[in-house]
């Protein structure tokens, strides 16, 4: 539940609290966190389990990660992000909605050319934290990607629609370096279950941040959502009376 509105159990967008509240196509907690910090009202628009569309399901969505034969880091966040932005776009259609800004992001976690997913057990957890501790530091890709309403879009009676809006995207690049001193503190970790879900095996707002010493970038693109980024590609629908 977000904090300017929720989204219903079967993954049906709530009603807005105001005249600039967007969309936020994420089941990631931590972007409706951030989008809350910086005062951006926002409903979820996520998938639903009785939607007609089969390509618009978790799993669909969670297929697009995979990432391209020799397809680069960069590449490939902005790619996902993309097509997920895309995806909630014909959602949105599907549902008619009232017009406004739908917004997605992806992030990926990158050593060299090397992209690093979400790890599908502990051991290839404790893989991926192992190779990041004994290597200099890697890279932090978020893509954020903002379908704002076309302008006839926002003066009719339909409702959100495909290509008709105008797509902006940006991407956020942060260096981060761990420095596992103490194999219990990699062992604490992978105990706590928090790698589970996220690229690279972990989050840098948990218990991760233990092993972490040294960060260069944007800490919330980190977490998952440029602050700064998202703040300027929602700024022509902010701007408006």
């Amino acid at each position: 539940m977000t904090e300017q509105g929720n989204a219903h159990g079967n993954g049906q967008a709530a009603p807005t609290a105001g005249p600039r509240a967007i969309y936020l196509a994420s089941q990631s907690p931590r972007r409706s966190q951030l989008l809350q910090q910086i005062g951006i009202a926002h409903t979820l628009l996520l998938p639903d389990a009785q939607d007609p569309d089969p390509g618009d399901t978790a799993q669909a969505l969670e297929a697009l990660e995979a990432p391209l034969p020799d397809e680069r880091p960069l590449d490939y966040v902005q790619r996902v992000t993309r097509l997920k932005l895309h995806a909630a776009m014909r959602r949105a259609a599907r549902r008619r909605l009232p017009p406004a800004p739908i917004l997605c992001a992806d992030t990926t976690v990158a050593l060299g050319q090397q992209i690093l997913g979400k790890p599908a057990d502990r051991a290839q957890a404790q893989a991926m934290l192992e190779l990041l501790c004994a290597s200099p530091p890697h890279e932090v890709l978020t893509a954020v990607a903002v379908a704002l309403p076309s302008t006839r879009m926002q003066g009719d009676q339909g409702g959100q629609g495909g290509d008709d809006g105008q797509v902006q995207q940006a991407v956020s690049i942060s260096k981060v370096r761990f420095n596992c001193l103490r194999p219990e503190w990699l062992q604490q970790y992978l105990d706590s279950g928090q790698w589970q879900g996220k690229a690279g095996a972990y989050g840098i707002q948990g218990l991760a941040a233990t092993l972490i010493d040294r960060i260069e970038g944007s800490y919330s693109g980190i977490m998952g959502l440029p602050l700064f980024e998202t703040h300027l590609l929602l700024q022509p629908w902010l701007q408006q009376p």
